[in-house]
């Protein structure tokens, strides 16, 4: 199966350090694998309405939403490259994934047994010399690719808070040139720290 990355870029803005750090990891792959970017502050989703009580969710088809679901699930590598906030995901890539809820309630979709066997990674910029203040982001997101049964390749830290700062990081550089190159583990419960 050819490879598909999709980056979920979750930052308020464009070209921030997160999105700076996953482009030089994504510079790394093969010319033949394929690549989607969105930005979720350019193609933002409603609020998640929580209907498992009430009624079926209804598979999107238009909209930000659809776009997003049939990225989604095309993708055979999901990158979340979302800024450190508050010590977790942004508040746009939290609205994704609470999507994922919805999708995983859509008659039809079999959206978790579609997700199983894919890989999921993270890509973040902290503006913390300690990088266990991003554990809670971590854990989001190992713990949501262990639900669906997906891989789970870790997540790319580095530093930096006003733009461009993230370049100056020459480790989290480093990192990025092989980031995507390791077959990445099934992710499992509870998330612990390496």
């Amino acid at each position: 199966m050819t490879r598909r990355f999709l980056f979920v870029l979750g930052s308020s803005r464009d070209d921030g350090n997160t999105e700076l750090l996953a482009r030089k990891a994504a510079e790394q792959l093969p010319a033949d694998v394929e690549q989607e970017w969105i930005s979720l502050a350019e193609h933002p989703l409603p609020d998640f309405a929580d209907l498992r009580h009430d009624s079926d969710h209804v598979r999107p088809t238009e909209g930000n939403t659809a776009l997003l679901l049939d990225a989604t699930l095309a993708a055979t590598d999901l990158v979340i490259a979302s800024p450190l906030y508050w010590y977790s995901v942004s508040a746009h890539t939290k609205r994704y994934l609470d999507h994922w809820s919805g999708w995983l309630r859509t008659p039809g979709l079999d959206f978790k047994a579609r997700m199983a066997g894919r890989t999921l990674w993270g890509v973040t910029a902290l503006a913390h010399r300690e990088e266990e203040v991003a554990d809670p982001l971590v854990g989001t997101l190992n713990n949501s690719a262990a639900y669906l049964g997906m891989r789970f390749g870790g997540v790319l830290l580095g530093n930096g808070s006003r733009p461009g700062d993230v370049l100056n990081d020459h480790a989290a550089l480093v990192r990025a040139k092989t980031f995507f190159d390791r077959t990445a583990p099934l992710a499992r419960f509870p998330y612990e720290r390496p």
